[in-house]
């Protein structure tokens, strides 16, 4: 998604008083040199993100996205976001999405090495369309992610349930995903139980319950899934978190990949073997995904 719009922020102490952030912000040319040479997050990936889906110029779920942003900034020990001042920001690049489908990214890094300041700045483009997945699902394989259900707990220095700049072990699953004839990719742990997608959460369907991986093992808490639970139980569906064990894979009874911007696209095949796909429901909860929601 290449940002056609471009904004620096100049961080304000999260006890800041609220007001008009306006002047902290600097809009930039998306296509020009903004960043120093010795800017940590592109030398060691060390800072944080988060990426809004954004529905003609709605920013969707701001609120569990600036929640999780400040939650990943405790974990790396950077200075907690001004939520505020993050929440302008966000409505300000959003109206940059235009019409249609966009996603707005925000990103706090370290800063500069040996710098006084974390740098921060947020982007606005037009989302890939998504029609495809959506409709026609998804072919997916199981990754060992080379940690088992306690490394979450027994080494926090792993920083498994932040959403950092760190992505080349995503990036590299999806690579061999796709070696291996399949779009995506579900994470799995070196002692058999589901974890995420390397950029999604995972919803699976066992009859009238919906069940989606704990969050206990160092998963990112997902905040289109979250969304999507709530209106399960809203309308009076059973939504659960649970340990999963990969071979429950091949037993449910629909799967699904979920995320701010692709949304939800239903898995059609795990591991090369079929399961069922619930064209209506994937329908359902792509009309609730992309209606208005903050």
């Amino acid at each position: 998604m290449a940002a056609r719009f471009a904004l620096m922020i100049d961080p304000v102490p999260a006890d800041a008083e609220d007001g008009d952030f306006a002047a902290t912000f600097q809009v930039v040319d998306p296509s020009a040199p903004a960043l120093s040479v010795s800017e940590l997050s592109t030398q060691r990936g060390d800072g944080i993100f988060e990426t809004i889906g954004v529905v003609d110029s709605h920013p969707q779920e701001v609120g569990a996205h600036l929640d999780r942003l400040a939650h990943s900034a405790g974990l790396c020990d950077l200075p907690v976001p001004h939520l505020g001042q993050w929440r302008q920001a966000v409505a300000r690049a959003a109206v940059e999405c235009g019409p249609g489908e966009g996603a707005v990214k925000l990103i706090l890094s370290r800063g500069v090495e040996h710098g006084p300041a974390p740098t921060a700045w947020v982007t606005a483009a037009a989302a890939p369309d998504n029609t495809v997945p959506r409709t026609r699902g998804i072919r997916v394989v199981t990754l060992d992610r080379g940690i088992d259900s306690g490394a979450a707990e027994r080494a926090p220095w792993l920083l498994l349930g932040a959403k950092t700049l760190s992505y080349a072990v995503n990036m590299a699953a999806l690579r061999e995903a796709h070696r291996r004839d399949a779009d995506d990719a579900i994470f799995v742990t070196s002692d058999g139980f589901v974890l995420e997608g390397p950029t999604s959460s995972v919803v699976l369907r066992f009859g009238d319950r919906y069940v989606t991986p704990a969050t206990g093992t160092g998963i990112l808490h997902g905040t289109t899934q979250i969304s999507l639970f709530d209106h399960l139980r809203a309308s009076g569906r059973t939504a659960q978190y649970e340990a999963v064990p990969v071979d429950a894979l091949v037993r449910a009874d629909a799967a699904w990949l979920v995320s701010s911007v692709r949304l939800a696209a239903p898995v059609t095949a795990i591991d090369g073997r079929a399961i069922p796909v619930d064209a209506e429901a994937t329908a359902s909860f792509n009309r609730y995904l992309l209606s208005p929601r903050d």
